[in-house]
């Protein structure tokens, strides 16, 4: 498995802000006798013939963007980061090292393996413990703190991801070259979105595109040992080809002429010019893809979000990591569903119900 990280405070703040934004990750890897990684091959012994598999790993990641305009934010995405990798970490090693039969390792006991559901349940819980993490510091200093998170396991060929506010993951796929956005905001003008009452372009440069609906933290009225938060939480599968992402708003709100754009746009008659004139201008997903799948490394894509961030106006601080394993499985000729609003679709298909 391998990854890679960038950060930076983007080039509006530089000369008085801090990057509010905070990332953590840690990855397990584990061999025994003659697996090695990125490839399987028969071995005798005596008259088995078994498959020695590669290297196996998991990885635990947690990304958080500190709300801007609340002093503690910087306090609060690293709370964040920390509290959740620290509860994840031995929940990724269980689930990475539980079957020791891959190894070809007789032992009687082995321990349970944790399904999708007691992983995406173990992230629900990390991130509530963020979340009264943070109000419980917010008590102690006085200082409200907020901060959106993403955050997940990559185990068994799958990512097992949760997530509160608007910082996002996506999955690319170079085989495919597809990129498929794996969370939707908790924010304002995604509720608008979704209710018809804008379209795609205003959603790109919308006034109110700072404003989150849900968030990490509280003030210091609230109490922590009550405090809970809703995180939704989902898992997809992973292949060879995949590159996992996952981003603070930063890239994807970085134009900083976003409100002018957006007052041509809904009051102008050549809308569909000016349409063509923002989708150059902000940074969309299908440029995202183009950027990541384009790079020679995941250093190289790192690098190169950071730059197009920039290079776009860099309103707020920019994070990001990336994930791959080549020893996954192949990219299969038609990929499942990813994408969360097309599984948001095929979620609300047509039930039959029995008659009573």
């Amino acid at each position: 498995m391998r990854y890679a990280t960038n950060y930076d405070i983007g080039d509006r703040k530089r000369p008085t802000g801090i990057n509010e934004d905070s990332v953590a990750l840690s990855v397990f890897e584990q061999g025994h006798r003659e697996g090695y990684r990125g490839q399987t091959r028969p071995v005798e012994t005596g008259e088995d013939h078994r498959t020695i598999p590669a290297n196996r790993s998991a990885a635990v990641f947690a990304l958080a963007d500190g709300a801007g305009g609340h002093e503690a934010g910087d306090v609060a995405s690293y709370i964040a980061t920390t509290i959740v990798c620290e509860q994840l970490a031995q929940v990724a090693v269980r689930a990475a090292r539980a079957d020791p039969t891959d190894f070809d390792v007789d032992i009687e006991r082995t321990p349970s393996v944790p399904d999708a559901a007691a992983l995406r349940g173990a992230i629900e819980d990390a991130i509530n413990a963020a979340h009264r993490a943070i109000i419980a510091n917010a008590a102690e200093s006085g200082v409200g703190a907020y901060t959106t998170v993403v955050a997940g396991i990559v185990a068994d060929g799958q990512v097992h991801y949760g997530w509160v506010g608007d910082s996002r993951a996506y999955v690319l796929n170079r085989d495919h070259e597809t990129i498929a956005r794996l969370t939707k905001d908790h924010a304002f003008v995604e509720e608008l979105h979704e209710m018809g009452e804008i379209d795609a372009v205003e959603a790109h440069v919308h006034p109110r595109g700072n404003e989150i609906t849900r968030a990490l933290g509280g003030t210091p009225e609230e109490d922590p040992e009550t405090a809970a938060i809703s995180v939704e939480t989902s898992s997809v599968p992973l292949y060879a080809a995949d590159r996992l992402l996952v981003t603070s708003d930063g890239l994807i709100d970085a134009q900083t002429d976003a409100p002018d754009l957006y007052d041509r746009y809904v009051d102008s008659d050549r809308a569909e010019e000016v349409a063509t004139e923002i989708r150059d201008a902000v940074v969309t997903d299908e440029e995202i893809r183009d950027v990541v799948l384009d790079a020679d490394s995941l250093e190289t894509a790192a690098a190169a979000l950071g730059a197009l961030t920039n290079d776009r106006g860099g309103k707020d601080n920019f994070s990001a990591l990336l994930v791959a394993d080549e020893t996954l499985p192949e990219t299969p000729d038609e990929l499942p569903v990813r994408d969360i609003d097309e599984k948001s679709v095929e979620d609300r298909e047509t039930q039959i119900v029995p008659e009573e």
